[in-house]
């Protein structure tokens, strides 16, 4: 293994940007306006909020202080930490997770090229809402572009990667995500200044209470695990590059907010703009490559540069939140593979990106050529995102807790938290017990319920 002369971030602020891109990505912008829509807004976003304090960051703090003690990536950390025990398969499960989320998430990464691509030569004009439904399922449908997007995506990503820690993955974060929030908030005072915005920021700010029952508090969880990226071996491995003096609470505590405020913000560029051209909240997963296109023609109709700007900041927004997040998962194993098998990184980064293109092909295809080969009733693509989502990252979530809460040394989870007592962490007590118990308990319902085990009982 390789072990010595290991990278590290070279400073604070990359530290905290690193990796809050490696949690911002489509989960925010995609999956948590269509999330809070069907689930009733404001009421939903509370519950959300209380679901990433109390959950979520201690679950993240976890996962840092297991990747920053082990000095490893996310395979190597459960062996070196829990020698000749199977917890190491935990640590490959992350590897494993973290490969094939990255194999199919590159083929909607590629879709955000395709619709810049849309944005800027005005493709949207002149559509009514079943024409961007049509143009969406041709697109899909098609056997090469997506392709070929997706395979510019992962070159994208496999540039950055390359080029090392410091060099490429925080030199990419610093100068990603300070424009990716600069783009949100023009983006936010666009939708929020459009006549009839005040229904929408009244959905994202009034909660409405008698909309939450145990499937809220359920999605609300499970979002928050989700756009947190826990469970797939990223926290971990970007840990592994964090100093000895990297305070972990604090860190966790700068990603949970970062990320936190852009999906909130998120709500507030589209929520808005869909109220004030009397589109329903609750569209679904089509919100983004269907219905948004349509939102923002009908809500900019009186200002066609305005509409054309709108456009095509929301998809490069959307392309480098994706981005953030491809590079945070291809560096899961590209560290593997370049520790464990003592590769080359280019060569290690090499095996990945063509691995990941791979399986891209076939995701990518399973919306038309392969589309009529299922299992289980659900095409390549859509088994992919089963499985990871559903499956894979709960149960990696869920040994996280129970691997840090009950079988590692406490000496050793104690000395992480407050680096050998140097740092005052006052909540300390609390975070252990999240995660011997109320961690654990909440990721397992998540588990249930996500399977539709709560239906059948």
């Amino acid at each position: 293994m390789v072990k010595n002369d290991r990278a590290n971030f070279g400073s604070k602020l990359g530290v905290i940007l690193a990796s809050a891109g490696s949690a911002v990505g489509l989960g925010n912008i995609w999956r948590f306006p269509y999330e809070t829509g069907n689930h009733g807004g404001a009421a939903f976003i509370l519950i959300y909020l209380g679901c990433v304090l109390i959950l979520g960051l201690p679950v993240m703090i976890a996962e840092f202080l297991i990747g920053r003690s082990s000095q490893a990536n996310t395979a190597g950390a459960y062996r070196n930490l829990a020698p000749g025990t199977h917890w190491r398969w935990i640590g490959r499960l992350g590897v494993l997770t973290g490969f094939l989320i990255l194999g199919y998430y590159s083929v909607v990464a590629g879709w955000t090229l395709e619709y810049i691509g849309e944005a800027v030569t005005n493709g949207f004009v002149g559509k009514d809402a079943e024409g961007f439904k049509s143009a969406f399922n041709q697109f899909a449908a098609n056997p090469w572009r997506p392709m070929l997007w997706m395979i510019l995506f992962m070159l994208a990503t496999h540039f950055v990667i390359v080029r090392g820690v410091e060099k490429g993955i925080e030199r990419s974060s610093k100068i990603m995500m300070p424009a990716l929030f600069i783009i949100v908030l023009i983006l936010v005072v666009c939708s929020v200044s459009l006549p009839g915005a005040e229904a929408g920021i009244e959905f994202l700010l009034k909660p409405d209470f008698s909309k939450v029952d145990a499937n809220v508090f359920l999605g609300a969880m499970g979002q928050a695990f989700f756009s947190l990226s826990l469970g797939m071996g990223c926290l971990c491995t970007y840990a592994s590059y964090f100093s000895k003096q990297t305070n972990l609470t604090r860190t966790a505590l700068s990603v949970g907010v970062i990320d936190t405020i852009v999906a909130i913000l998120a709500g507030f560029i589209i929520f808005p703009a869909a109220f004030s051209v009397g589109i329903s909240p609750d569209a679904g997963p089509s919100l983004v490559f269907i219905t948004l296109p349509n939102v923002f023609q009908q809500a900019f109709s009186g200002i066609p540069l305005l509409a054309y700007l709108f456009s095509v900041m929301f998809y490069v927004l959307l392309a480098m939140a994706a981005l953030t997040s491809t590079i945070s998962m291809h560096e899961v194993s590209t560290a593997y593979l370049h520790e464990e098998f003592n590769l080359s990184r280019k060569k290690a980064a090499r095996i990945v990106t063509l691995g990941c293109i791979f399986l891209g092909i076939f995701c990518s295809l399973s919306w038309g050529a392969l589309k009529g080969y299922t299992l289980f009733g659900m095409t390549i693509f859509d088994l992919f995102d089963y499985v990871t989502a559903k499956i894979m990252l709960p149960v990696g979530g869920f040994f996280i807790s129970i691997f840090t809460g009950w079988y590692l040394d406490r000496k050793i989870v104690w000395a992480e938290i407050t680096n050998n007592g140097s740092l005052r962490v006052p909540v300390y007590k609390l975070i252990i017990f999240i995660l011997r118990f109320i961690a654990p308990i909440s990721i397992a319902l998540i588990f249930i319920n996500e399977l539709g085990l709560f239906k059948l009982l």
